[in-house]
């Protein structure tokens, strides 16, 4: 009698379920570290954009803050510097979406705009981010978990530690 290769169907199942009892245990922790991952990069999006609003309101007093981040980018491979468009940001933090977050600046309406407002959303909140983002004059990143996403930077919203 000839003894047969390979494997039988329960050795098979033991190894499919033990893949699967580690990917249930991976997967998740996979996910966490991609989200902490999503909201450095905001907060280091946040701190390149009041670097931006800075360097637009010494630049163009006359104008004061940007109010948008159109104001802040350029447009095209070349670009040269105006108060419509600065060349201080990236094309793809101009397009106002990068890494699972939105972004977005407002200002103040008079002129010049005195006050700036930079904010940072989670795309799909709870699975790109937890936490929001903001800064406004002060410079100081702040974060908050509210539900509802931010359109500016409330000055109650706790400084990021």
């Amino acid at each position: 009698m000839r003894k047969q290769k390979g494997f039988s169907l329960i050795e098979l199942l033991i190894v499919v379920a033990i893949i699967l009892i580690i990917a249930a245990i991976a997967i998740p922790n996979l996910l966490r570290a991609r989200m902490a991952a999503n909201e450095s990069s905001a907060v280091g999006s946040i701190r390149t954009l009041n670097t931006a609003e800075v360097t637009y309101n010494s630049s163009y007093p006359t104008v004061g803050f940007a109010t948008s981040l159109a104001q802040l980018g350029g447009t095209g491979g070349a670009c040269t510097p105006t108060s419509a468009g600065s060349c201080l940001i990236d094309s793809v933090l101009t397009a106002g979406t990068k890494s699972g977050y939105t972004f977005g600046a407002a200002a103040t309406a008079s002129t010049p705009q005195n006050n700036y407002s930079v904010f940072g959303n989670p795309t799909a909140p709870g699975q790109t981010g937890v936490r929001s983002f903001c800064s406004y004059e002060d410079a100081v990143v702040r974060a908050t978990t509210a539900a509802a996403t931010l359109a500016a930077c409330p000055v109650a919203t706790a400084p990021l530690s």
